[in-house]
């Protein structure tokens, strides 16, 4: 499933389009923060295929190797354990997974260039040259190699970050969320099902109406929110506090006040880290900061209840 920081990260992009556009609907906002959410989930079924496709392409340079009209002996008898990889087998035979691709029209198939120089990549690692030198065929072994094609093949691939953004330019800042769920996924691979325990959109639908929720307070009081935060950088120069920043800071405050059952720790801890990729060199500092003013007033003035597990502590 997405993960929350992931969900609140496609939130904090939501809003920065929402207000950089002056948008006055919304409606149509929230409409477009849910298709990217929904397109982040196509990316990971579409990153799942990846390694089948290259798969593919390893068995049809075997057969080419064997069809040549003087093949080598190692053309003639190739090493095919690759190319007979479970894991491998099990997402090709995956109707879950096929079904889905072929709904959503998804594949690789116009970017063979993309396959070939990942086969390539993949050849040339050390891990692949122990794998394929290793007599064992286990479930276990074979799901390793899977693993570490992602790992190391793809996330260090220049030009599938190009391909991807071709693709669609709502997965630009996706590719790592989506092998991190391709890799939850193979981890929970196992030989005897029949199945691909595919993870789901969301993990409850709970989830759903958090993105919903946080999205709506933070536009609807984002005013009431700016004019908080403003009492607390005063001895700052407004015009150079990040734009980011303030929506960070906004959205840490709707969800302080909205979400009962989100500790307040929890909502401090995701978006100082967000601010640290997102926003400006320091600004996860600085925001730290502010927050910290914030909550101890809020707490003070009663609009921070928590309950549950998410007791908030003295």
């Amino acid at each position: 499933m997405l993960s929350r920081r992931l969900l609140r990260i496609k939130v904090l992009k939501a809003l920065y389009a929402h207000f950089k556009a002056e948008s006055d609907s919304l409606i149509v906002s929230e409409k477009n923060l849910l298709t990217s959410i929904d397109k982040t989930y196509e990316l990971y079924h579409q990153m799942l295929w990846l390694v089948v496709q290259v798969a593919d392409y390893a068995e049809k340079r075997i057969e080419l190797g064997r069809q040549k009209h003087l093949p080598t002996p190692e053309e003639l008898n190739p090493n095919t354990k690759f190319v007979e990889n479970r894991v491998i087998a099990a997402l090709r035979g995956s109707e879950a997974l096929t079904d889905y691709l072929e709904r959503k029209k998804l594949g690789w198939v116009n970017y063979p260039e993309l396959i070939k120089k990942l086969y390539a990549s993949l050849v040339e690692s050390e891990y692949y040259a122990k794998y394929m030198a290793s007599p064992n065929r286990s479930f276990r072994e074979d799901c390793k190699l899977v693993e570490s094609f992602y790992t190391f093949t793809v996330c260090e691939s220049e030009l599938l970050e190009e391909v991807v953004e071709e693709q669609s330019i709502l997965w630009s800042d996706d590719i790592d969320f989506s092998v991190i769920m391709v890799l939850r996924t193979l981890s929970d691979m196992k030989a005897s099902q029949t199945e691909v325990p595919l993870v789901a959109q969301y993990k409850s639908d709970d989830d759903e109406s958090f993105v919903r929720e946080l999205f709506r307070k933070t536009v609807v009081n984002y005013k009431e929110y700016k004019e908080y935060i403003d009492r607390f950088t005063q001895n700052w120069d407004v015009e150079r506090i990040a734009f980011m920043d303030n929506l960070i800071m906004a959205s840490a405050m709707a969800e302080l006040v909205t979400f009962p059952s989100i500790p307040v720790k929890v909502t401090l801890d995701e978006f100082i880290e967000i601010a640290k990729y997102y926003s400006t060199p320091g600004s996860s500092v600085f925001i730290n900061g502010v927050l910290d003013k914030i909550v101890e007033s809020l707490t003070a003035e009663g609009r921070i209840q928590k309950v549950g597990r998410g007791l908030l502590e003295e």
